[in-house]
């Protein structure tokens, strides 16, 4: 069950690398990586508690990941502080883009809200010349 806050304040920076050595082109694989970090601006602890991807390619797939956490953890970020990580996706066209959603929950006061992930480019270097 999940209940509405004062929505805390929460920011989400996004940088992708593309992974030329773990990709393969001709095969259709191509390889991102991608540091979050996640800023709390709020006067409170909160904990990051399930995440939610939406990945969409240039041929119009669509991926669903879902999962508890981030890298196996459930981080609690401190009031003003920040965690980061990163990660990595692979989709089979020189294009694409992701979206998602943090599930997490104030620990001060146990209650739960999201934060929207946002979108952000997957492109490989060949599309940009």
């Amino acid at each position: 069950m999940e209940t509405r806050c004062n929505q805390p304040i929460v920011i989400i920076r996004v940088d992708t690398f593309y992974q030329e050595k773990y990709s393969a082109p001709t095969e259709g694989k191509y390889v991102h990586a991608y540091r979050i970090t996640i800023e709390n601006k709020s006067e409170f602890p909160i904990k990051l508690l399930k995440r939610s991807w939406k990945i969409m390619e240039g041929n119009g797939l669509i991926k669903r990941i879902k999962g508890e956490g981030v890298l196996g953890q459930q981080p609690v970020i401190k009031p003003f502080g920040t965690f980061q990580y990163i990660s990595w996706s692979s989709i089979t066209t020189n294009f694409g883009k992701m979206e998602g959603v943090y599930y997490m929950l104030n620990t001060s006061t146990d209650e739960y809200f999201t934060v929207e992930i946002p979108m952000f480019l997957l492109i490989a270097p060949d599309l940009l010349n």
